[in-house]
């Protein structure tokens, strides 16, 4: 059997693989950009056998095309958007900027599938690609992979990880520990009161992004090639974002101006901003908890992350906190990602954005490893970490700055005679408050309680 077919395009013959199910356009794609290695996503193709399959039933009910024609793409359609022809999109994401070439990809698969089940020949244009351009099916797909993931995929994630925050905000909602600033000794906190400030980072970075989904429900499908609709049905926008809003239960609708979506990618470059903030916090909580890990003998030793691996190749018995450090790398990967999306974002140079294959990569990306690393977080850093009691009760014993809290009863100066004494015989300061003021043991102790300080107030 040969290992070759011939096809044919408006631009002559060409040699394709005897198994592939696309044409020549694929194939041509494939040959022009040998470049990553890197194929458009799964959540991607996904979007483009949701968005031909709902473009074939809503021409098929304007009487634009024929049951039989229409029913055969809608089956190869989902079939593509269930994931079981993955293997038959090859193009690279860095490919031709207007991403006609997965366009082709998609209508040519569905071509082979739909003719092998209709029986009769049916064509990648004329019939999967019918009131459709590449310029409004690709920022179509973008916004329906990308809703689609957030939705499914990002939120869950999240509300996952905000809700193991919180549960042990409550279990630790009475461990009191020196606080930081400049990342020098200040007055203390619970350890509660600490990941409350970790909840809120991901409550706030959930409701950003959930913010964002309105916009990103919207489609510019039925702006085919230019914005104006040419060649597509006047209902069909309406009734293809109806349809799959229907198909998917998420409440997409046409978009205003076909002219932004087709020329401009900029709510999916807010989206991506929204994922760079999450980023940026997941950032510092990992860094808390690496700083906190630390040690366990010669770093600060507060708490124990779970032993996940062995940490060294030479050195034994190590362990290091991976999973902060795996959060970390994917949160870097996201600011780079948002960096590329804005200046993608630039590229739209009158009716057309001409880095979409690019945009649609980096923002699926961060969804998918955002979501992952919220998990990592929540089971494998957050939900078993365990407290080193004694080593914060003993640096909350040492703390000079609890001094502080005398400020009202001795006055700022005398509290700094305090502290610096405090520091340099390496003193507990409630020993050297005693010497150095008039009050009594017993009111030192009551003012300088670390756990009620945590309270907050005027204390005295």
């Amino acid at each position: 059997m040969a290992d070759y077919r011939t096809e044919k395009d408006s631009m002559g013959e060409l040699r394709v693989p005897a198994d592939a199910l696309y044409g020549a356009q694929t194939q041509r794609a494939v040959d022009n950009f040998p470049v990553s290695g890197i194929p458009m996503g799964r959540p991607f193709i996904r979007a483009l056998g949701l968005i031909k399959a709902t473009a074939a039933e809503v021409n098929r009910d304007l009487g634009l095309m024929d049951t039989s024609t229409a029913d055969a793409i809608v089956t190869a359609a989902l079939a593509v958007a269930e994931g079981e022809h993955d293997q038959q999109f090859p193009v690279d994401v860095f490919q031709t900027g207007s991403g006609t070439s997965s366009n082709m990809n998609a209508n040519e698969v569905i071509a082979h599938l739909a003719t092998r089940e209709a029986g009769t020949t049916i064509h990648a244009n004329d019939h999967v690609n019918m009131g459709q351009s590449s310029n409004d099916v690709i920022p179509t797909a973008i916004h329906v992979s990308a809703a689609l993931e957030t939705q499914e995929r990002l939120l869950p994630a999240l509300e996952h990880l905000e809700q193991t925050i919180e549960a042990r905000v409550s279990e630790l909602s009475e461990v009191a520990k020196t606080g930081r600033t400049h990342l020098m000794d200040a007055m203390p906190v619970t350890l509660g009161q600490e990941l409350s400030g970790w909840g809120a980072q991901i409550r706030q970075g959930r409701e950003r992004i959930s913010d964002t989904l309105p916009r990103l429900r919207a489609l510019a499908q039925g702006g085919t090639a230019v914005g104006t609709g040419i060649n597509a049905h006047p209902e069909f926008a309406g009734r293809f974002a109806n349809r799959l809003a229907e198909r998917t239960g998420l409440a997409f609708r046409p978009m205003d101006n076909c002219f932004l979506g087709l020329s401009s990618q900029d709510t999916v470059v807010e989206l991506s901003g929204q994922l760079r903030a999450l980023a940026v916090a997941y950032m510092k909580i990992a860094n808390d908890l690496r700083w906190m890990n630390s040690g366990p003998l010669a770093g600060l030793g507060e708490i124990s992350l779970p032993a996940l691996q062995p940490g060294s190749s030479i050195m034994p018995g190590k362990v290091n906190p991976v999973a902060p450090e795996s959060v970390a790398m994917v949160a870097a990967q996201v600011m780079g990602n948002d960096g590329a999306v804005a200046i993608a974002g630039q590229s739209g140079n009158f009716q057309l954005n001409v880095m979409l294959p690019l945009v649609a990569h980096n923002v699926l990306q961060s969804i998918y490893i955002l979501a992952n690393a919220a998990t990592l977080l929540a089971d494998s850093a957050i939900a078993g970490f365990t407290v080193n009691q004694a080593r914060l009760d003993d640096a909350l014993a040492r703390n000079p700055i609890l001094v502080t809290a005398l400020n009202s009863v001795i006055g700022y100066e005398l509290g700094a005679k305090v502290a610096k004494r405090a520091y340099a015989e390496g003193r507990p300061v409630l020993d050297v408050a005693e010497e150095m003021t008039d009050l009594e043991r017993s009111e030192l102790e009551r003012i300088m309680d670390p756990r009620s300080l945590t309270e907050g107030g005027i204390p005295g």
